[in-house]
């Protein structure tokens, strides 16, 4: 059996979902040898999860030779000069979402998402993803991007379908909302490269995008984005403070509420929406609309469990699903939540990538045309036009 060695940057919320995953793999023998991060909070992260090797700097995690596989799990300002750098220290990347953004250069007015024009964005964007792309591609090394979306089963089923059916989508639609980030770095575009749309709104446009070349191959077809249009607002920006007990959006330069829309080269669309303001739970839903039927994937929430309580108190030490905010009343319980949202079938593909060396069903290619036609949907909003690619 193949051993893989992984090194984890970050231990926030994601990082918990990813060692979730990491200690379900099967067929590979895994272990999460080293963490590195800023804070007090490393160690006892590092003593909870029963990791070796602790280190205070990403050079030194990189350096470590034990290590075949880096997961980056930071926010993403960080992400193209980490993947680079642990690329051309011989090591594979996971990368979570989103692969890149804009986060400003010196001389840049602030705050940025205010200042900076979209077009300037989204040329710039385009400059470094295609030096990352170019740095990764002369390594060797693989790249994996942890877009769960794609693995999640309701997706998974409805690529299978399309597969067999081969028949043409006409329209999809897709939705990431809920009531608000829990990161502090949420709020600045400095820091996320975005608002909503790119920050939830990416797992969606990854989803209907990857659809699209399913369908594009089993037709032995070329089918790409030719044209997005956008908008976006900050909704909250209206309300008291006294209303904003369950609302946690509170943004300083990115939007909390978008959608753009996707043309594609056959005349096909897609539409993608995203909001902080969304209340009852994370929605994770994608509709797909063919020419020999529909089909909805409703990752969260969805009818696997619905409870009705009445005790709070009773329910303390219960999970029901990310991002509500009481226990009582009707609830839609999530099973499994890992597995229903593609994390462990994600962390598996990219452990047997890193074992024999194949490409990832989520790669480079999706993670640069997601960025690309985000921030196509940014350009289109601020100037309120069709953006053509």
């Amino acid at each position: 059996m193949a051993r893989i060695r992984v090194g984890l940057v970050g231990c926030g919320f994601v990082s918990e979902m990813h060692m979730y995953a990491f200690r379900r793999v099967y067929g590979v023998d895994v272990e999460v040898a080293a963490v590195a991060a800023r804070g007090d909070r490393v160690v006892a992260f590092a003593s909870h999860h029963g990791i070796p090797r602790v280190y205070r700097s990403f050079s030194e995690l990189i350096a470590d030779r034990e290590l075949d596989v880096i997961d980056i799990c930071t926010p993403p300002n960080l992400h193209a000069e980490m993947i680079v750098a642990a690329m051309q220290a011989g090591k594979h990347v996971i990368c979570e979402k989103p692969f890149a953004g804009y986060f400003g250069r010196e001389g840049d007015r602030q705050p940025i998402g205010k200042h900076v024009p979209k077009a300037l964005m989204y040329e710039r964007v385009l400059e470094e993803m295609d030096a990352t792309r170019a740095a990764i591609e002369r390594t060797g090394q693989l790249f994996m991007y942890a877009e769960d979306w794609i693995y999640a089963p309701a997706v998974t089923k409805t690529a299978e379908i399309i597969r067999a059916t081969k028949d043409k989508i006409l329209f999809m639609k897709g939705e990431e909302s809920h009531s608000g980030s829990h990161a502090a770095h949420a709020a600045q575009w400095a820091m996320t490269g975005g608002g909503s749309l790119i920050r939830m709104g990416c797992h969606p446009l990854s989803a209907v995008l990857y659809l699209k070349q399913v369908e594009a191959k089993a037709r032995g077809e070329t089918i790409r984005v030719a044209s997005v249009t956008g908008d976006v607002g900050n909704v909250t920006a209206c309300l008291k403070p006294d209303e904003r007990s369950y609302i946690k959006a509170n943004p300083v330069d990115v939007e909390d509420w978008g959608t753009l829309t996707a043309t594609f080269s056959d005349g096909t669309k897609a539409t993608v929406f995203s909001g902080d303001m969304i209340m009852g739970g994370v929605r994770n839903l994608i509709e797909t609309y063919t020419s020999g039927g529909s089909l909805f994937a409703n990752i969260t929430p969805n009818t696997h469990l619905m409870s009705y309580q009445t005790s709070e108190e009773k329910l303390a030490g219960v999970y029901i699903t990310e991002k509500v905010d009481r226990k009582t009343g009707w609830q839609y319980v999530c099973l499994e939540e890992e597995w229903t949202r593609g994390y462990l079938q994600e962390i598996q593909d990219f452990m047997e990538c890193a074992a024999t060396g194949r490409q990832p069903l989520s790669d480079l290619a999706l993670a640069y045309e997601t960025i690309k036609v985000n921030y196509a949907g940014y350009w289109a909003a601020e100037e309120g036009r069709r953006v053509v690619l």
